[in-house]
């Protein structure tokens, strides 16, 4: 099979990362018997220094063009980066939210798995954690709060700030249609997050999973207010397979999720639209303390490209090599310096990349 990829260096350490995941899909290719082409763009700080846009219409009709897009990371130290500099629609990240809208992405996955060789980097409890967890939260990503209309005004000397909330029902229907169809791969339960309690977009939200639920008899939908689920993260977080819940409140629940996992440079996510097409980037930042360095993480980027495989190209066999891989990878006592703990050997990027394609 064909597929081509657009791919996105970024920033940081974003280069680095992104050519371990690219070993990692051509050791698939060769052992699968796939052909992956790969075509390079600009997008964010790099594309603010080569072209003064954090995304161009070019680059975004380019990306358009391809199969999936991998991402690495983008942008710099707000302190000391002169992009920060720029209005705010000029920086790096103004071009990853132009990105998500013109590649029409309107639902974000994001794994946190504890795998049982971390276990001792999780922050919770043991007890609350033996076994390990394996849930996915499934944000909405265009709409809501972020993305309604805004304003600030002075009246009568006083400053008013007003951000609108607002989601139609088919916005709500397609993210969860998603998020059904992606517990049916995994353990077949949603939970749908929402704060019905007080606001009439979340009532909406629920009424509208409801009805999608209708259609998924196979899968169990629960619901669950969001201050309760923040607190359910923490305290038990093994009873989670798929959390669905709006912009915000997924931006918020999915960072707490990264936590308790013990390493944001193991967390992989996925970005995905009508159909195929997705868009695939560790959950980390660039990290430019360490860019160049050979001490980045690459392991969330090649899960990441596992993601790819798995939901835009419907690779599930080399999906699992690559997963299995990682988890050999961990089981051999195989670390880069931020999931190392004291007296285990710490290898670089490019170390941990030839670690992965050899256990493929």
């Amino acid at each position: 099979m064909n597929k081509k990829i657009a791919v996105m260096r970024g920033d940081g350490i974003g280069p680095e990362i992104v050519t371990e995941a690219i070993r990692v899909l051509e050791k698939v290719a060769e052992k699968f018997g796939h052909s992956f082409s790969y075509t390079e763009l600009l997008m964010g700080g790099c594309s603010i220094d080569a072209t003064g846009e954090p995304l161009t219409e070019e680059t975004l009709a380019s990306a358009k063009a391809c199969d999936a897009v991998l991402l690495g990371a983008i942008g710099g130290d707000v302190g000391k980066s002169p992009w920060y500099r720029l209005p705010p629609d000029k920086r790096p990240e103004a071009g990853l939210l132009k990105l998500r809208k013109g590649l029409g992405l309107f639902a974000n996955i994001r794994p946190a798995k504890l795998f049982p060789e971390l276990a001792d980097a999780c922050p919770l409890k043991p007890e609350l954690t033996e076994g390990g967890f394996d849930f996915v939260v499934m944000r909405e990503l265009t709409g809501g709060l972020y993305f309604g209309a805004r304003e600030t005004v002075t009246e009568n000397g006083v400053r008013h700030a007003v951000d609108t909330l607002t989601y139609d029902e088919n916005e709500i229907r397609r993210i969860a249609v998603q998020a059904f169809e992606i517990a049916r791969k995994r353990n077949r339960r949603v939970c749908s997050v929402d704060k019905a309690n007080v606001l009439d977009s979340s009532r909406l939200w629920r009424a509208v999973a409801e009805e999608v639920a209708a259609d998924y008899p196979d899968v169990t939908l629960t619901h669950m207010l969001v201050d309760n689920c923040a607190m359910q993260l923490v305290r038990a977080p093994k009873q989670f397979d798929v959390i669905l819940t709006e912009n915000m409140f997924g931006d918020i629940l999915s960072d707490e999720a990264s936590m308790v996992t013990g390493s944001i440079g193991m967390l992989a996510s996925a970005s995905l639209g009508e159909g195929s097409f997705g868009l695939y980037e560790p959950s980390h930042g660039s990290a430019p303390d360490i860019a160049g360095q050979d001490k980045a993480n690459p392991l969330a980027t090649i899960l990441s490209a596992a993601m790819m495989l798995r939901y835009s190209f419907d690779m599930e066999a080399e999906a699992d090599a690559v997963e299995n891989a990682v988890s050999q990878v961990l089981r051999d006592g195989i670390r880069t310096g931020d999931i190392a703990a004291p007296g285990e050997t710490v290898i670089g990027c490019h170390a941990m990349g030839t670690a992965v394609c050899e256990r493929i």
